[in-house]
């Protein structure tokens, strides 16, 4: 299950990067035809709503630390995590806990879920950033 929690660490970051989150073709590839997202506003969107939006957003900095995986069933798996992001026009540093729901359909993971709920300020333990 470590080779299975890294793998998902590395799609989760990979997903942060400003090129695929530039790419609608990258960000359709990783995220599944069903996923939705409810972000801390609390007012979800689709897959479509995010390939509509995330590539013409300003893209943040985010840290993450302290993963769990957890499995669901043999091909469903969630990442649970704490993070900070700070976006390009602010200059203050929000915490959140979030969690992403990745499904393996056919030899590919791919996000089904993904929620970030806002939570109290908490030590930065690791010195990287991604989308830095």
């Amino acid at each position: 299950m470590p080779e299975l929690k890294n793998k998902l660490i590395e799609l989760e970051q990979h997903l942060l990067k400003e090129e695929i989150q530039c790419s609608k073709k990258e960000l359709n590839r990783l995220l599944a035809d069903d996923f939705m997202e409810i972000p801390s506003t609390g007012v979800p969107y689709l897959k479509v709503d995010a390939l509509n939006r995330i590539p013409y957003e300003l893209n943040p900095v985010f840290t993450q630390q302290d993963y769990q995986l957890i499995m669901l069933s043999s091909n469903v798996a969630q990442l649970v995590y704490k993070a900070t992001i700070k976006r390009p026009d602010s200059t203050i540093t929000n915490y959140s806990l979030r969690n992403s729901i990745w499904k393996n359909d056919g030899g590919k993971w791919q996000m089904i879920f993904h929620q970030g709920t806002p939570c109290e300020p908490f030590e930065i333990s690791r010195a990287d950033c991604i989308n830095k």
